[in-house]
């Protein structure tokens, strides 16, 4: 990607996004799992500044400002609404200070507010209020466009784009899909197509499912909603029985509660291949706008970036196995190491 807004870009080929700042950041020991509130931004700046250039040079075509769950609801659970202001002006710096070291665009973030209801007006002006905010914030930061994701109600991702349609910006709008669907009365392709309609740039979905149980809905939403399209799986091994990841369990391991979800998941992490696999899976269904989503590693942006053609920085260290000192098959290798693999 040399140039061009996200739209001029979807039209030239993939554009890769990478999320899941929180759960990697609280892996690195800077974000407290439960609340999930992004205190890393004003904490520990230089560990998000530097997990966002890990992402670019992987290959994420887009820096997203770490504002996921930096939003009033949020930081009054943890005490810190009085920094809401903050927290957010300073992601949006960081991301775009980042995103100019290379050729990276840079999006706003706002996502599912906890607190919408489908019939309680009262929660729909505070959501709103919320939306407007932090939409606000990001459009006085000149971002490139603003990403609507991880919404289970259908108005909610509705009332999130309406926000962001009002203030001129390019719209993303992705949703997290549940066991039975999202949680008002709209099945998923269909919400896609509102959402479209709507004024939607990108819809899809992102979050909760991984890329075996996404990729079914994903077929669902591509026979109806034409393409640009969007999806971001989180990088677990869900299956028929347990379509989300909130409901993994790790038989091998006694010493969790019955749920591995969310801190004892590192047994059931996809490897590169698998996203890879997705990657190519999802482009064939004109699936254009990529990414992973919560426990995503740089390693899985890479993968992703090379299965749909690019060649990130990051490119240059990928694995070349015919230099294993073991099973490799350059001439300079030592016989007798080859020979002894045959034991292991």
């Amino acid at each position: 990607m040399t140039s061009g807004n996200l739209l001029e870009r979807l039209g030239q080929g993939p554009v890769i996004c990478a999320e899941g700042y929180v759960f990697e950041m609280e892996r690195r020991g800077y974000v407290q799992a439960g609340a999930y509130v992004p205190e890393v931004v004003l904490d520990h700046p230089h560990a998000l500044t530097e997990l966002h250039r890990e992402f670019m040079y992987a290959g994420s075509d887009v820096i997203e400002a770490l504002t996921y769950y930096a939003h009033r609801d949020k930081l009054k659970i943890v005490g810190r609404e009085d920094e809401l202001e903050e927290m957010n002006r300073t992601a949006l710096r960081l991301a775009k200070e980042v995103a100019a070291e290379g050729d990276a665009l840079v999006a706003g973030n706002i996502c599912n507010t906890n607190v919408f209801l489908p019939d309680d007006e009262a929660s729909k002006r505070e959501s709103r209020a919320m939306f407007e905010e932090q939409v606000g914030w990001a459009m006085e930061a000149h971002v490139d466009f603003v990403i609507g994701e991880t919404f289970s109600f259908y108005e909610e991702a509705l009332l999130a784009l309406e926000v962001i349609r009002e203030a001129g910006a390019i719209a993303v709008i992705t949703l997290a899909v549940h066991r039975d669907g999202l949680r008002d009365d709209y099945s998923v392709p269909e919400a896609c197509q509102r959402l479209r309609d709507a004024g939607a740039d990108v819809v899809g979905l992102n979050c909760i499912r991984g890329p075996w149980t996404m990729l079914p809905v994903l077929e669902e939403i591509a026979a109806v909603v034409e393409s640009p399209l969007a999806a971001l799986p989180v990088p677990y091994r869900t299956t028929p029985d347990a379509v989300n990841f909130q409901a993994l369990t790790d038989p091998g391991c006694d010493c969790i509660p019955d749920l591995a979800f969310p801190t004892a998941l590192d047994n059931l992490t996809c490897n590169r291949y698998e996203i890879a696999e997705f990657a190519k899976k999802a482009w064939a269904l004109g699936v254009n706008y990529q990414g992973v989503c919560c426990g995503a590693g740089p390693h899985h942006i890479r993968a992703m970036a090379e299965a749909l053609g690019k060649n990130p920085p990051a490119s240059r260290y990928s694995p070349d196995m015919s230099k294993h000192y073991a099973l490799g098959s350059d001439e300079k290798l030592v016989k007798e190491n080859l020979d002894f693999s045959k034991e292991f």
